[in-house]
């Protein structure tokens, strides 16, 4: 096996380029595994311009899809040559959060405090899964293989984007007959729009300014979509629903406005479910808040992860419930990643998600 693999890595802010990095080693409850398809995410972006901060000479990306080339001793249970992914969210369950059924939250506290999101290490900790190799630590907890007959393409989706937005309509508590309104329609804004309606909801509706998410939102399951440009988007919904209010309300964009609107649309004793990503402080309006007196829930999530969760995720998609197939709208070879990041960050030519071809 060759020792050196091409890698993309984080040089400083404004620049993530192909290098060559040694192929990891692993150790006995690890695996590697070959990549042979990944994607980018809104997160990658956020790291590339400098707004969340990882260690220079990382390489970045959090969602494989691949095949093991190598085993640790302890990893029972798989093969070399096996096709798998990992959650981008790869816990070691043993931090008190994690048994406590908080898999993402698998950081635990430090000496230097608390350590957010410390189940997210590919791309983040460690180095991830834009690259030929990727080390899959805690192996036998994280790697889940792909049933026969799914393509990359159509798992791609699982490790991140379509675990986080599920978890955007797991956490809204959506029952049978509710009404949701979803707040932006990027790829995880569309995987929760998906998981609304997975869910039972009775009236989804989908905002974004984008013509083809808003056609998009519609074949995932939007009933009614609203573009931001046309109309007031909180009277529009207060108004689809008799005054009474949305049931329940997701914001996947990590914007003032987006979280505003989402918390002015949820009626009295709703839920606003939050996946978004925040770059700056948030503010809660007296008004829409009702003084913290209105029995609001408002709750964020982080991608579940776990081979059990990427098992039930690819078994959504294996039925026949959902095809996310479509959502990948440009294909890029590892070497031309740089080009990707340019497409993918000023969201141009319809871009939804790119597939990133390491082998």
């Amino acid at each position: 096996m060759t020792t050196m693999m091409k890698a993309a890595i984080f040089v400083e802010p404004g620049r993530i380029e192909i290098d060559d990095k040694p192929v990891p080693d692993i150790g006995p409850n690890d695996a590697l595994i070959r990549v042979t398809t990944t994607t980018i995410c809104g997160t990658d972006v956020h790291i590339l311009k400098g707004e969340y901060p990882v260690e220079k000479g990382l390489t970045i990306g959090h969602e494989p899809v691949g095949i093991i080339e190598k085993l640790g001793a302890n990893v029972q249970g798989y093969k070399e040559g096996q096709r798998v992914i990992a959650g981008a969210i790869c816990p070691g369950f043993t931090s008190y959060a994690c048994q406590d059924g908080c898999s993402s939250q698998d950081g635990g506290h430090h000496a230097h405090g608390y350590k957010p999101m410390g189940g997210w290490r590919f791309g983040n900790t460690i180095d991830g899964a834009q690259a030929e190799y990727l080390q899959v630590p805690d192996a036998q907890a994280n790697l889940s293989p792909v049933p026969d007959g799914l393509t990359d393409e159509q798992v791609l989706m699982c490790p991140d984007i379509m675990s986080t937005g599920f978890a955007g309509a797991e956490s809204a508590g959506i029952k049978i007959g509710d009404s949701v309104a979803i707040f932006a329609q990027g790829p995880i804004g569309l995987c929760a729009t998906a998981g609304a309606r997975l869910r039972g909801a009775g009236l989804i509706i989908a905002v974004d300014g984008v013509d083809e998410r808003l056609a998009m939102a519609r074949q995932m399951g939007a009933d009614i979509t609203i573009d931001y440009r046309e109309v007031d988007v909180v009277s529009e919904i207060l108004k689809l629903t008799g005054g009474r209010g949305v049931d329940a309300s997701i914001e996947a964009l990590g914007k003032q406005e987006t979280f505003e609107a989402a918390l002015r649309v949820i009626k009295p004793g709703g839920t606003l479910s939050s996946l978004g990503v925040y770059s700056e402080n948030l503010t809660l309006p007296l008004d829409a808040f009702s003084a913290g007196l209105g029995d609001h829930k408002i709750i964020t999530s982080l991608c579940p992860g776990g081979k059990e969760r990427m098992r039930r995720l690819m078994q959504v998609i294996d039925s026949g419930r959902l095809d996310l197939g479509p959502l990948v709208t440009h294909h890029y070879p590892l070497d031309d990643i740089a080009d990707a990041y340019d497409l993918f960050s000023h969201q141009r030519d319809g871009v939804l998600k790119v597939a990133i071809k390491a082998s």
